[in-house]
């Protein structure tokens, strides 16, 4: 597949799932020097079958971090958690297009003043995003199904994620893409070529013995491929 230009910049945002929840804000520290964005997973145990983290974790962290909490809320009722998550110190939510209620839960992060996120399944398709690409600012595709870490890259995503990358580009919307599940230096070339230019990291990172230069070898094989790619192009940074 041809490498699709993006004009965001590249990050890597590792995710805190796969961190030792008894020394949270050092594995944070850790690999703070790496990245500007912290991704943060809500799970409710109904949508998704796992519990995780709440308001309280966010607020705790919020006191240690000065990263982009970029929050993930895998979650059946998220109307009910984004002013909390808010409150806590999320810069942005990411909700799930599955839930329903789409637009109306997009005017409600507007209105707290976060960032607007939307996510899909990797059984869900693009059609169901489409309509609300000109109203968000992240589009997040699951490349596994959401509820657990240390799932394998799910490779069929790439469609999607080209779809979401070229329907944004074409619309000329500032849009970040993102994908989460089984990311890592060899799968972040892939997703790179198909468009995104947001990966969510959790094993590939935390799981690792030196996290942060896990974190520094993921962007760099992202930055490779854009270089690859796109022969000439400048990187986004």
């Amino acid at each position: 597949m041809e490498t699709i230009p993006t004009r965001r910049p590249l990050r890597v945002a590792p995710s805190i799932l796969s961190a030792d929840f008894g020394s949270l804000s050092d594995a944070v520290d850790e690999i703070t020097p790496g990245t500007d964005w912290l991704h943060l997973d809500v799970m409710d145990g109904h949508f998704v079958p796992n519990l995780t983290i709440g308001p309280p974790v966010v607020s705790s962290l919020r006191r240690h971090s000065g990263l982009f909490f970029d929050t993930h809320l895998m979650i059946t009722d998220p109307d009910r958690y984004l002013e909390p998550f808010r409150d806590a110190g999320a810069d942005g939510c990411t909700v799930h297009v599955e839930v329903g209620g789409t637009g109306a839960l997009i005017r409600q992060m507007r209105d707290l003043g976060l960032r607007v996120g939307l996510a899909a399944n990797p059984d869900t398709p693009f059609e169901a995003l489409a309509p609300y690409l000109d109203q968000v600012d992240l589009v997040l595709c699951m490349t596994v199904f959401p509820g657990f870490g240390g799932q394998s890259f799910m490779a069929d995503v790439m469609g999607k994620v080209h779809q979401v990358r070229t329907a944004v580009t074409d619309g000329g919307l500032t849009v970040d893409v993102e994908v989460d599940g089984g990311i890592d230096e060899r799968t972040v070339v892939e997703a790179v070529r198909s468009g995104a230019n947001v990966f969510v990291a959790g094993s590939a990172v935390f799981g690792r013995p030196q996290p942060l230069e896990a974190a520094q070898g993921i962007l760099r094989a992202a930055e490779r491929a854009v270089a690859e790619g796109l022969p000439g192009a400048p990187m986004p940074r």
